[in-house]
């Protein structure tokens, strides 16, 4: 790979990449707690809150498998674009919502809505990462420091984005809320249209779909060890525990159920930006820059295993816990945060990896088909988190995420040093 450091245009193509990605993740993250807090106010039950955000997963599943492919035969900076756009229209049809509506109805429009958010979260995410391996200076750890910073500060935005989301439901409601994300999203694609810098591929003709998928053992067990690392998180974060706080924090009055907004939202937002802080960081957590891919491997399995540990604790806990609801709480609290540091440092490994293991001139099908993965291990968190949440409570909720890392672990462990 050519050493980019040197080129401003790689440095720039980077920036302009990075921001539209913020840009991007704000309006998601303010989207899922908009969504989320808004329809359990009207009533949805947690399996129907998890049914609205389905589509959003499977549309990552295809749109992975695809993107990768389309990246490749009309360029990155198509799909980043047609990303950013497609939010905007996502947006704008959810204020199209009416109230009056029965709620089957309501179900599958929003389910409809959040698919092409889906659609358009992965095609803008696919693009970012892949620009990562084409742009990035190789020596002295370059790659691991630039993807981690992305992926650590876009995680951050997101975090905000939870905040923003509900704070904005509190204050303007639903409807201008959502307006306004649209309106701000708009801005920022007529930028990076006149803006954006030379520095990404321009697109080859030719490409077979069927490169898509990958025949590096590596990269397919990667994908699989992705699979369950984000069902467990999604397991408990989708629909779980925002409404177990919500619960707990809620009196019924207007004003309780603001206050309750307000608060889950800078948990949900506090838990994210601290992943994203932890991600931004790995590199000098694990000393990446002194460090051979044979030792990351082996670091991924530590992580991995240690992960495990806190769904675990928390299972248990919830199980025996006794006395006030505010301990069992604060238990909670704890431990999610726990979860959130060491799942930073796996979740990081990970993306460093994928590019690692991915060569230059497929990277962009590799990375589709890895994310592919990932949104298929959402996909059953959502799916398991408003169900686990309903039929077992907590206890069987943070049993399945358990369950889930271990199986990570298992994964990561087939990973082999300088495989193809």
């Amino acid at each position: 790979m050519t050493d980019t450091s040197a080129r401003p245009e790689g440095l720039s193509a980077y920036i302009a990449v990075t921001a539209s990605y913020w840009a991007f993740m704000l309006t998601d993250g303010a989207l899922r707690m908009l969504v989320l807090l808004h329809f359990h106010t009207l009533g949805f039950s947690p399996v129907q809150l998890a049914y609205l955000f389905v589509f959003y997963e499977i549309a990552g599943i295809v749109t992975n498998l695809s993107a990768g492919w389309i990246a490749v035969r009309f360029g990155l900076t198509s799909t980043l674009y047609a990303g950013l756009g497609l939010q905007i229209l996502a947006l704008l049809a959810l204020t199209q919502l009416d109230p009056n509506w029965a709620v089957g109805v309501s179900v599958v429009y929003v389910m409809l809505v959040q698919g092409a958010s889906g659609v358009a979260k992965d095609l803008a995410k696919m693009s970012s990462k892949s620009a990562v391996k084409l742009l990035a200076p190789s020596e002295d750890g370059g790659l691991f420091r630039w993807v981690a910073l992305l992926t650590g500060s876009k995680n951050i935005v997101k975090g905000l984005g939870f905040l923003v989301g509900a704070a904005l439901l509190a204050t303007l409601g639903f409807v201008w809320a959502v307006l306004g994300m649209a309106a701000i999203l708009a801005v920022i694609l007529l930028a990076v249209l006149f803006a954006m810098p030379p520095g990404l591929p321009k697109g080859r003709k030719g490409t077979k779909f069927s490169e898509v998928f990958s025949k590096s053992a590596n990269v397919n067990w990667l994908s699989a060890a992705r699979v369950f690392l984000f069902g467990a998180r999604d397991v408990w974060f989708v629909v779980g525990i925002p409404i177990y706080f919500y619960a707990v924090l809620s009196d019924g009055t207007t004003q309780g159920n603001r206050s309750a907004f307000f608060l889950i939202g800078i948990f949900m937002a506090g838990w994210v930006i601290l992943y994203g802080l932890i991600q931004a960081n790995a590199p000098r957590i694990l000393r990446a820059r002194t460090r051979t891919e044979s030792d990351l491997i082996a670091a991924a399995r530590g992580w991995a295993w240690s992960l495990a540990a806190v769904p675990l604790v928390l299972t248990l806990s919830s199980m025996f816990a006794t006395g006030p609801q505010m301990w069992l709480t604060l238990t909670l609290v704890s431990g999610l945060l726990a979860f959130g540091a060491i799942f930073a440092v796996n979740s990081s490994l990970h993306s460093y990896l994928i590019l690692s293991f991915s060569k230059a001139e497929r990277v962009t099908m590799d990375v589709g088909f890895y994310y592919m993965a990932n949104a298929a291990g959402r996909l059953a968190g959502t799916l398991l988190s408003g169900l686990t949440y309903q039929v077992g409570g907590l206890t069987l909720m943070f049993g399945t995420a358990a369950v889930m890392v271990g199986l990570s672990a298992v994964m990561v462990g087939f990973l082999r040093p300088g495989q193809s």
